[in-house]
């Protein structure tokens, strides 16, 4: 098997691989990890636990199993990846609100109640812990998520990145760009070269939508996805990693293991410089101080932007093209690669294997591509 791409979504292929004794080659344009999942964030939250569906639930085990997975991870190679199950705390600005998170707390005594599990959509008045987030950003009260959790991106890159190499099956080709994709078999490299292929599992972040496009005969123009532009600062904070992640509006505060803290994320569609910052970031950063002043005088060691992948639809995108079953499509996460990938990688090696995906039908690549009405 072929796996195009070293973030998170072909780490993680690649480590399943291994695991079922699959003989791998993964390559990387540039270096692993180079691209979004190199990011600062990390945060990991769960849908509302209202109007359950399919992808909620989806959601829901995915979650809950990554605990357990980077346990086991760190067991193995000795490395911590910054994983923790520390809440969420959200700010409720307006009075209106607050009666929408009392149905999301009702919500939750039943769908968040699972494998032996319960989670809370706590609703209060003051923020549970003191010294973190300024009382007067919850005018309605706050939300405590006590199902969310955060762990550190570049530390889980890295964790999954040693043990692959120890693996016995997967070996790991870095500066290794894929130019196109022949879906019957083919892969040429940017240099000329080219790679035969029995599988390709094509996990290049938004690189993979033209590699997919072509592979699947879609009309010239055609787009499976787009990248969008984040935006994200890393602050010397010395907070305490059992504190919250922070979440109003788009706005992310992730405090991490090592103290610091992530501030986050812009999205943008339109943008002149992909790994710029600007005043969008500066916007953020202000608002993150006003909800938690304790920041104030923390040192910014780190602005970063990059391109993450937004599918057709905004779901992830996985598993094999209708009529060109060697090639597989393991990507178009946005913000949700680093809870699912693990997850999605499963899927996407069983229908290599000819089992059940068991993902919703929106996940499939079979759902993305109808869009453009092609005969199956």
């Amino acid at each position: 098997m072929l796996i195009i791409g070293g973030g998170i979504m072909g780490l993680w292929a690649a480590v399943k691989a291994e695991r079922l004794g699959i003989d791998t080659l993964l390559v990387d344009a540039d270096e692993i990890g180079s691209g979004a999942s190199g990011g600062l964030l990390g945060a990991l939250m769960p849908h509302m636990p209202d109007r359950w569906s399919d992808k909620k639930q989806f959601q829901f085990d995915a979650l809950l199993s990554l605990e357990a997975e980077i346990a086991a991870l760190e067991a193995e190679t000795g490395l911590s990846a910054g994983y923790r199950r520390c809440g969420r705390l959200i700010p409720l600005p307006k009075p209106h609100l607050r009666s929408i998170a009392e149905r999301h707390q009702r919500d939750a005594l039943t769908n968040w109640d699972q494998g032996g599990r319960q989670f809370h959509w706590h609703l209060l008045d003051a923020p549970p812990v003191t010294g973190w987030v300024d009382a007067a950003a919850g005018e309605a009260g706050f939300v405590h998520d006590t199902f969310a959790a955060k762990v550190s991106p570049r530390a889980l890159i890295a964790m999954l990145k040693e043990y692959l190499r120890r693996a016995k099956h997967v070996r790991v080709v870095e500066k290794c760009g894929v130019a196109t994709l022949d879906a019957n078999g083919i892969a040429s490299l940017i240099d000329g070269q080219r790679i035969r292929f029995g599988h390709a599992m094509v996990c290049a972040g938004h690189h993979s939508f033209p590699l997919l496009a072509d592979a699947s005969g879609l009309p010239s123009g055609a787009k499976l996805g787009v990248p969008v532009k984040g935006q994200a600062a890393l602050l010397q904070a010395d907070a305490h990693p059992s504190m919250p992640v922070v979440f109003l509006s788009g706005l992310y505060v992730v405090p991490h293991e090592d103290g610091t803290v992530a501030i986050g994320s812009t999205s943008e569609e339109d943008f002149d410089d992909a790994l710029t910052t600007d005043e969008k970031l500066d916007v953020l950063i202000a608002q993150a101080l006003q909800i938690v002043p304790s920041l104030g005088n923390a040192a910014i060691i780190e602005r970063w932007a990059g391109l993450r992948p937004k599918a057709i639809g905004r779901d992830p995108m996985v598993g094999p093209h209708p009529d060109h079953p060697r090639v597989l499509a393991l990507t178009g996460g946005f913000k949700v690669s680093f809870g699912l990938a693990h997850r999605l990688a499963d899927a996407a090696l069983n229908a290599l294997q000819g089992k059940p995906m068991n993902v919703p039908v929106s996940f499939s690549f079979e759902d993305h591509i109808r869009v453009f009405n092609l005969p199956n």
